[in-house]
């Protein structure tokens, strides 16, 4: 059987399959007359974990109406995924224990390609009931400038052309903000569900950035700008997300198939998307969002679906709980290391007993001591959580090339944070950092592009590899002497680790790490087995 809304009253025959327990259609008619939801990105946390949380409110009866997407980056999505299937999303949870845990997700009613569903997006923005329009659209999606800091070629032609014309996601919406504003000027929310910190607050300088240019040109009032400024009509709340939702997995795909869905093929788009008619995630979610919505909301919090609606300070305080302590500094490391290592997925890396001593030491050891308590979760419990439940999960194929990418934007916040701290501690002393430096040693060998073994190996993709690569020139594998200083200038960059290390007396134990790593063969081993102890 396929998975369509045709056949639902099959599906809803098998045993081991959780289906809706509203009528997905009058939920859609209810949602096209009074939409209250609209989100952009139709990725697969949005399917794993948005979708969820309005499904569990629908069949709690709290919600009446789903959720219309849209896509912009990649509209293959909605033709090869969406549209056959009716906007349905199999939704597979992972438990460690090896247990699938499958159900319909129906709540998401309808599919919108942002660049030629403009009319009926522009519909849909004028409704005076629409909450909120949210986004999982990664954090380069809010970026109207280049890492130089120039403006991208897309968005200078945005801030020339007309507002109907606009390419850029941002653009898109701050037009479609506008037509909001021509339509009666009715209060929204626009809630960033991506994972970066101060999401709200990049959504609002992108759209009053480009509001500014279009008032300058003539395109629009001045009282547009003053609307998207006022955050009593248009709010930016600040969000912390968390569920890992890797690519769709083939012992998922023959899960699938074994109880009787025939259309489980993993989807490759031309844009290099993993996608598919189901989505694979595991149990464990987060999303913690500032209470800042001036025209109403789903109650979430009742979702049962890890949501806390909760003021700005604890929204800050958990995700820099989760970003600078308890998960992502882990995740980084064991990335690098498991690249250098050539551990296939996240729970080969955490079974590496010396990689798994190493988050233990940074986790427990160096960042806890620092950590931002949000008093919503307890830091000790999440990293508890972390360590031995979320990465020890072996059916979450997540692997380190993944999460090793832009590995040059994300040290600067997942470990210079913690030696801030340390910096500001009157009695703490920053000498004691140890484990932390072998992870930046441990990311300029990765940067050499060899493994362990002295072999080759791909370097996943970075915005400053080529700067930094140009600076390690001449550093060899195997040749520890032909290490003259190279790494010193990237060390004293604040830009990548937040901090000076030379200034604050870690560059010369980086190097010393980095050095005995140059050995040869197990050298990266070596240096482990040295510093974290047999």
């Amino acid at each position: 059987m396929k998975l369509n809304l045709n056949e639902m009253k099959n599906i809803k025959d098998i045993s081991e399959v959780v289906t809706p327990a509203y009528d997905i259609e009058t939920v859609k008619e209810n949602t096209m007359k009074a939409p209250k939801w609209l989100h952009f990105g139709a990725g697969n946390i949005f399917r794993a974990y948005v979708g969820k949380m309005q499904q569990n409110l629908l069949n709690k009866g709290l919600e009446n109406t789903g959720i219309i997407v849209a896509e912009s980056f990649d509209t293959e999505i909605i033709d090869k995924v969406y549209k056959p299937h009716d906007n349905l999303t199999l939704s597979v949870i992972l438990s460690k224990d090896g247990n699938f845990s499958t159900e319909v997700i129906a709540s998401i009613v309808e599919s919108l390609k942002a660049d030629t569903d403009k009319d009926t997006l522009k519909e849909i923005v004028k409704a005076p009931t629409l909450q909120m329009i949210s986004f999982t659209i990664t954090e380069k999606g809010y970026n109207l400038k280049t890492p130089n800091g120039e403006y991208m070629k897309v968005i200078e032609e945005d801030f020339q052309n007309s507002p109907e014309e606009a390419k850029h996601i941002m653009s898109i919406v701050t037009n479609l903000l506008y037509v909001r504003f021509k339509a009666g000027a009715t209060p929204i929310a626009l809630v960033s569900m991506d994972n970066c910190a101060g999401n709200g607050d990049r959504v609002r300088a992108a759209v009053l950035e480009i509001a500014e240019h279009w008032v300058e040109k003539g395109y629009v009032e001045k009282e547009f700008l003053a609307y998207v400024s006022d955050e009593k009509k248009v709010a930016y709340p600040i969000s912390m997300i968390d569920k890992i939702t890797p690519r769709p997995a083939e012992v998922v795909k023959e899960h699938l198939e074994k109880l009787g869905f025939e259309d489980m093929n993993i989807v490759v788009t031309s844009k290099n998307t993993y996608t598919g008619a189901f989505v694979n995630a595991e149990a464990p979610e987060y999303f913690v969002v500032e209470d800042k919505f001036p025209n109403g909301r789903p109650e979430l919090e009742k979702s049962e679906a890890g949501v806390y609606v909760t003021d700005r300070e604890t929204v800050e305080k958990t995700e820099r709980m989760k970003v600078t302590t308890c998960l992502n500094p882990l995740h980084t490391t064991l990335a690098v290391y498991g690249c250098l290592l050539n551990e296939k997925t996240i729970f080969d890396a955490v079974s590496n007993p010396y990689l798994n001593k190493l988050i233990k030491n940074i986790g427990y050891g160096e960042a806890l001591k620092v950590v931002d308590d949000p008093k919503i979760l307890s830091p000790k419990a999440f990293i508890d959580e972390v360590i031995n439940e979320r990465f020890a999960n072996k059916f979450i194929p997540d692997q380190p090339e993944r999460i090793a990418t832009d590995t040059s934007q994300k040290v600067g916040i997942r470990f210079g944070e913690t030696i801030k701290a340390y910096l500001a501690s009157d009695e703490l002393n920053v000498e004691d950092i140890r484990y932390i430096p072998l992870v930046y040693a441990g990311w300029f060998r990765y940067l050499l592009g060899i493994d362990d073994n002295g072999n080759e190996r791909s370097i996943s993709p970075d915005p400053m590899l080529d700067m930094l690569k140009e600076k390690m020139a001449g550093i060899e594998f195997g040749k520890p002497e032909t290490y003259k200083g190279q790494l010193r200038e990237i060390l004293k960059n604040r830009m990548i680790f937040g901090v000076d290390l030379e200034e604050v007396g870690m560059a010369d134990r980086v190097e010393k790490y980095f050095v005995e790593m140059l050995a040869g063969k197990d050298a990266v081993v070596n240096t482990l087995k040295k510093y974290l102890g047999e």
